[in-house]
C-alpha cells in the first residue's frame, strides 16, 4: 500500500476538474480525495494498492484533463489520506 499527493497546476479551477478526477478514481480501487486550493491549484491525496494509485495517477494525466495541466507535483505520503472510497473536498 502506498499513499500519494499530486499537486496539479494550470486551468484546473472551473472546468470540471474535481469531478472528472472523481470520474476516473471509480476504475481504479482506491481511496482518498481532490479539492482546489486558494492559490489556483488542485490538491489530489491517495491511496491504495501501488499499481492502482500510480495507473490511476497515469490515468488523469492521459485523460481530457491533461489539456488543463501545465504542471504536476508529485510525493509520498507517510499514510493514507482519510476517506471513505474517493471524494471532492470542499474546504
Amino acid at each position: 500500500m502506498i499513499a500519494r499527493q499530486v499537486f496539479f497546476e494550470g486551468n484546473v479551477q472551473g472546468v470540471g476538474f474535481r469531478w472528472s478526477v472523481k470520474q476516473i478514481a471509480k476504475g481504479f480501487d482506491v481511496t482518498g480525495w481532490v479539492r482546489n486550493l486558494p492559490d489556483g491549484r488542485v490538491e489530489l491525496q491517495v491511496g491504495g494498492a501501488e499499481s492502482e494509485v500510480r495507473e490511476f495517477i497515469e490515468a488523469i494525466g492521459q485523460s481530457e484533463l491533461r489539456a488543463h495541466i501545465r504542471n504536476q507535483n508529485e510525493s509520498a505520503l507517510a499514510q493514507a489520506p482519510a476517506a471513505r472510497g474517493f471524494e471532492i473536498r470542499h474546504q
